[in-house]
């Protein structure tokens, strides 16, 4: 289950990042155009423009198309296109009108030479405003034309969209299904590498997690080349961007260079128990957004790295031992080098305290009705063991007090005592059947 929520987590973040990087192409038009669109008249294809010096391929074809339109509603019969030359280029005018200019670059581009290719755009004009004028002459008139003639614009183009995008998605698609593969693939010969050679748990983390998104991102460059986007685009979009999302993005940006540097600094380790703030519990995943640790109730808590990296962190088992302390009171009248050496031996003999570390009895504070004792020991840092040592710890303390008749704290028991106890007694012997202090000093 873990693993297949993984899985999800991780596809959630490479169709955010794909989506993330088309917009940003997009809006900074940074994706490479295309060379060529294609001229129509009425929906129906003429012929194939190339881009200019100063115009792009599509602007171009408009204006051809925007002057086409204006000539059908003006000419009843179509005169022949004439091809005229100037310099390099060739020039195809209709009734006068200068429709388009062939240029070096169309004919470089159709595998022809100027001439041939002018002489094929003016038969290809002629034909479609011929067909075009004897359209308007037929059923519906020239509203009719009109309105067929606009719908067949915008189906023709859809389908030329249709027919160019589709399989350049489908392309795209492939790509980053073969990438997740890869990348699984690189993650579970990662999984048995480390099994079998290094059992770094917080290494193998950093390593898997820094190579499958270097694959996700090798795969969305790909993918994005094969959406007809530069890769050098992209970058330049998302350089271009950068600072914008710095500000929009900057707590997942924060959380995700707070999780490389936890796992390259290594503060705490996957395993480690640690005090990240109010939550304290077991590493399970150090991830490049949050850190996942259990607490000891069975609860899982991600905690976002960020604030795992800036706060105060307590790691209980950084070191594989762990001091423990018990207090303790006793009565002024406790025969203190008795007791001492007593708890000493006890507690030394408990299971889980450790044998090289001696066990320490001092004298914390001289109270007015106890002392109070601390007992030193060393155990397990972890915490079950560290819990259950300190426990048996009291346990057999409190056995030694018995064994040596020693009467256990009784905090809800108080004992007053006068502080001039014989005038007291002076005081209060009249209630014995004695004369009242003061009527024997009256007789006097």
């Amino acid at each position: 289950m873990p693993e297949t929520a993984g899985a999800g987590r991780r596809f959630s973040l490479l169709v955010a990042t794909m989506f993330l990087g088309l917009l940003l192409v997009l809006a900074n038009r940074a994706a490479a155009q295309e060379d060529a669109d294609t001229v129509r008249l009425d929906g129906r294809a003429l012929f194939s423009v190339s881009s200019s010096d100063s115009l792009r391929a599509e602007e171009r074809a408009r204006r051809v198309e925007q002057r086409l339109r204006v000539l059908v509603r003006a000419l009843e019969t179509v005169p022949k296109a004439a091809v005229e030359a100037s310099g390099d280029e060739r020039i195809v005018v209709v009734a006068g009108v200068r429709i388009t200019t062939v240029s070096p670059i169309d004919a470089e581009d159709s595998l022809t030479d100027i001439d041939t290719l002018a002489g094929r755009w003016a038969t290809a004009i002629e034909t479609g405003l011929r067909d075009a004028v004897d359209r308007r002459e037929g059923f519906g008139g020239g509203f009719f034309a009109d309105t067929m003639a606009a719908l067949q614009t915008v189906l023709s183009r859809a389908w030329s969209s249709v027919i160019s995008v589709v399989p350049r998605l489908l392309a795209a698609a492939l790509v980053m299904g073969a990438t997740l593969l890869v990348a699984s693939g690189v993650n579970r010969v990662l999984v048995v590498f480390f099994k079998r050679r290094i059992a770094d748990k917080t290494l193998e983390n950093l390593i898997r997690q820094l190579s499958y998104y270097s694959l996700i991102l090798l795969g969305v460059l790909i993918a994005a080349d094969a959406l007809g986007f530069s890769p050098g685009a992209l970058v330049t979009g998302l350089g271009l961007t950068g600072l914008v999302l710095g500000f929009a993005l900057k707590d997942i940006l924060s959380n995700f260079v707070s999780g490389l540097l936890i796992l390259a600094l290594r503060p705490f380790e996957i395993g480690d128990q640690i005090v990240v703030g109010p939550t304290e519990g077991s590493v399970e995943r150090i991830e490049l957004r949050a850190t996942q640790i259990r607490t000891y109730d069975g609860r899982v808590a991600l905690v976002p790295n960020a604030e795992v990296f800036t706060s105060r962190i307590v790691n209980n088992t950084a070191d594989p031992i762990r001091r423990g302390n018990v207090l303790l009171q006793v009565g002024y009248s406790t025969d203190l080098d008795a007791l001492v050496e007593r708890l000493r031996g006890s507690v030394a003999s408990v299971q889980g305290v450790l044998d090289d570390r001696p066990v320490t009895v001092r004298i914390d504070e001289l109270a007015a009705d106890a002392i109070t004792m601390n007992i030193g020991f060393w155990t397990d840092s972890l915490r079950s063991d560290y819990k259950q040592t300190t426990s048996d710890v009291r346990r057999h303390i409190a056995s030694t007090m018995e064994d040596m008749g020693l009467p256990l704290p009784e905090p809800d028991l108080w004992r007053v005592a006068p502080a001039h106890l014989d005038e007291w007694k002076t005081a209060l012997s009249w209630r014995d059947g004695s004369s009242h202090p003061a009527q024997g000093h009256k007789d006097e």
